[in-house]
């Protein structure tokens, strides 16, 4: 069993899980850090949305039209993606969870407003608790900081995805101390650099990593690579 993902910037990763793929909130072509676009991209079998913002769900109809993709979201998002000529979806909410062949996604609340392109309410924000390959990652989302991070850390986590990018997030400061609620084995930055109103200086954030937890930072240049061993 195994599980490697590749960072594509902001919050977008495409996940080898065994050897099948998912990707989680595509945002490709006008995403500025990408290294790979809807074109690009190979074949998947999964996509998970968080919530309906633009750098999220932007390229999600694309990708579920170019390779038959099912797309897993709030009602909401998925009503939309319908809207855009999706076939395959599937639809929960909080605490709820799509089974898949390969992969369970479990929703999990985020601190976070949602609205889809066309303007209309993207249902609630959410993170993703995702299991497979004999491993639990968890994808914030966007989100502020909050207490509940304490059972989810509870799920036994092998890696955590958190923004840290401030303003419309968690900062470097508050994404601390949900390292110390979630406790994972490793844990990546999300949602930074992508644009200057969300700069923030990584490296400072894995030293603080480094000082004030027991997980492991890891700071990938988009298109980077790891595995989770």
């Amino acid at each position: 069993m195994s599980v490697s993902f590749i960072w594509l910037g902001h919050s977008t990763f495409l996940f080898d899980i065994d050897g099948r793929r998912a990707i989680i909130d595509p945002f490709l072509n006008d995403n500025p850090l990408s290294p790979m676009k809807v074109d690009d991209l190979p074949s998947v079998d999964v996509v998970l949305i968080t919530h309906g913002h633009g750098d999220h769900i932007g390229d999600a109809p694309a990708v579920c039209k170019k390779t038959g993709a099912v797309a897993v979201g709030t009602p909401e998002i998925t009503r939309w993606l319908k809207s855009q000529g999706v076939e395959k979806t599937f639809e929960g909410n909080v605490g709820g969870t799509y089974r898949g062949e390969f992969l369970h996604a479990k929703w999990t609340q985020a601190f976070h407003t949602s609205s889809l392109p066309d303007g209309s309410y993207g249902g609630q924000a959410m993170g993703f608790v995702i299991r497979g390959g004999g491993k639990t990652l968890y994808h914030a989302g966007d989100t502020g900081l909050f207490g509940d991070m304490a059972l989810i850390g509870e799920e036994g986590l092998d890696v955590a995805f958190l923004p840290i990018g401030d303003k419309y997030t968690m900062g470097v400061e508050d994404s601390i101390r949900a390292i110390q609620l979630l406790k994972p084995r490793y844990v990546l930055p999300i949602h930074y650099n992508t644009f200057s109103a969300i700069s923030a200086d990584v490296s400072h954030w894995a030293e603080l990593v480094h000082r004030n937890t027991q997980a492991q930072p890891i700071v990938l240049d988009p298109g980077g690579t790891f595995l989770v061993e």
